[in-house]
C-alpha cells in the first residue's frame, strides 16, 4: 500500500465505523452473545453462514435487495403494508430485522430459540384480507418461504458481488444451512441449493406484480434516510447496490430504467472497492464475539470451510 494511502484508509475506516455503529447500534437488542462459553449456536464457526453474514456491505445491500423482491409478492407485502409503521420508521424496521438475522446467526442456542419463538408469536397475530379479497397470514408457510429465500438470495449475492468470491459448492452449502431458521419459523419446502432457488423464483413469478401498494412501499424505501459514512457512500449507493443484486426479471417488474441500471452497476463497483474498509472498521463485531465464545480465531472466517 502506498505510504499516503494508509492514513487515508485509516480515516475512512474510522468514519465508516462511526456511521455503522450510529445506524446499527450494538448491545441494544438484548441478545447475549458472549456466554455460555463453547456454545456454537445453530451454525457454529465451521459454517458458511458465519462467514457470509460477517460481511456488512453484502448484508446491507443484500437486505435491501430482499426488501425489493419481497414487495413484489402481494400477500407477503400485506403484512408489512397493513400491520407495521414502515412509513414512519423504516430504519427501525431494518434495525430489528438486522438484530434477528445477527442473533439467529451468531447467538448461543437458548438465545436463538427465544428469538425464533418471539417472532412466531408476532407472526401468529398478523392476518388480513387484500383489496381483491384474498386472505393472508404472516405465519403462512408459503409466505415465510418467500421472505426467507429473498433474504438468503440477497445475502449470498451481496457477499459474492461485493466482498469475496463464493464458489458454487459453498453457495449450495449456505442455502442448505441457512434454511434452518426459515423452517423453525414454519416455512416448508425451502430451497436448499442455488439450482433450487433458481427454480423456486421461476415458479413464483406468475403471482408477482408491481401494484399500487408495492409502489408505495418502494417509494418509502427509496426515500429512507440512512446516515452517510463518507462522501459518495450514500443512501443511493446502497439502494443502487441492492438493485444490482436483483435478478433481471425482478428489475423488469420493478420498472428499473436504463439509467437506474447504470447507476446500479456503478454502485456495485464502488461498494466492492469499499468492502475492505468495512472489514477493517468492524473487526470487533458480533461474528468476532461469537468466535471468541467458542475459542476460535476470528480470522478463520476469512477462509471458506473445507
Amino acid at each position: 500500500m502506498p505510504p499516503l494511502s494508509r492514513p487515508v484508509s485509516s480515516v475512512a475506516a474510522a468514519q465508516i465505523r462511526r456511521w455503522v455503529l450510529a445506524a446499527f447500534p450494538r448491545d441494544q437488542s438484548g441478545i447475549a452473545y458472549d456466554a455460555p462459553l463453547g456454545d456454537p449456536g445453530w451454525f457454529g464457526p465451521d459454517s458458511v453462514t458465519w462467514r457470509i453474514h460477517a460481511e456488512f456491505p453484502g448484508m446491507l445491500a443484500g437486505g435491501l435487495c430482499a426488501l425489493m423482491l419481497q414487495l413484489l409478492h402481494p400477500r407477503a407485502l400485506a403484512g408489512v403494508h397493513d400491520h407495521s409503521n414502515f412509513r414512519q420508521d423504516l430504519v427501525g424496521r431494518l434495525r430489528r430485522t438486522t438484530a434477528f438475522v445477527a442473533g439467529t446467526s451468531y447467538a448461543p442456542v437458548a438465545e436463538v430459540e427465544k428469538l425464533v419463538e418471539r417472532v412466531r408469536r408476532i407472526h401468529a397475530r398478523i392476518a388480513g384480507t387484500l383489496p381483491d379479497g384474498r386472505t393472508y397470514a404472516a405465519d403462512d408457510p408459503e409466505l415465510l418461504t418467500w421472505v426467507h429465500v429473498t433474504e438468503a438470495h440477497g445475502f449470498l449475492e451481496g457477499c459474492r458481488r461485493y466482498c469475496r468470491e463464493v464458489p458454487a459448492a459453498i453457495a449450495d452449502r449456505y442455502y442448505d444451512e441457512y434454511r434452518r431458521v426459515a423452517e423453525a419459523l414454519g416455512a416448508r419446502e425451502v430451497p436448499a441449493s442455488e439450482a433450487q432457488v433458481h427454480d423456486y423464483f421461476a415458479a413464483q413469478q406468475p403471482q408477482l406484480r408491481m401494484d399500487a401498494r408495492a409502489r408505495e412501499v418502494l417509494e418509502v424505501l427509496e426515500a429512507v434516510r440512512l446516515p452517510v459514512p463518507l462522501p459518495g457512500l450514500s443512501r443511493e449507493l446502497f439502494l443502487s447496490a441492492g438493485t444490482a443484486l436483483l435478478p433481471d426479471w425482478a428489475q423488469q417488474l420493478l420498472g428499473r430504467s436504463r439509467g437506474q441500471r447504470l447507476r446500479a452497476r456503478l454502485a456495485a463497483r464502488t461498494l466492492r472497492g469499499a468492502a475492505p474498509l468495512f472489514r477493517a472498521a468492524l473487526g470487533d463485531g458480533i461474528a468476532t464475539r461469537a468466535c471468541r465464545r467458542v475459542g476460535r480465531d476470528p480470522r478463520s472466517l476469512l477462509r471458506w470451510p473445507p
